[in-house]
């Protein structure tokens, strides 16, 4: 008789496990079915459900944002401030300055 279930394991960052979490939350999905929903589609259309491409990350103002999203991205902040991956506010200035710089 065949197995009912496999196991999968990954390693993935911390913090992009919880952000990942967060969204799987909402949408009211376990990891486990978003795992087989990911495999079902893979194998489905015989290639991964994206496209990969290299996209720039354009911040939303708060205006723009629902609730839902501000509060996630507040949940998300308080997750890297207790796993301690803030970084130095000079850093983060200095990395600003720079970008502004190359644009």
């Amino acid at each position: 008789m065949a197995a009912r279930s496999a196991n999968v394991m990954a390693r993935v960052e911390p913090i992009v496990k919880e952000q990942a979490e967060l969204v799987m939350e909402q949408l009211g999905l376990t990891a486990s079915t978003a795992i087989n929903l990911f495999y079902r589609q893979i194998i489905q259309d015989q290639a991964l459900p994206f496209t990969p491409s290299v996209k720039r990350h354009h911040p939303k103002a708060l205006d723009e944002m629902t609730k839902e999203e501000f509060d996630q991205r507040m949940a998300i902040g308080y997750a890297q401030a207790k796993n301690g991956d803030g970084r130095p506010v000079d850093d983060v200035f200095n990395d600003l300055i720079r970008e502004i710089g190359n644009v």
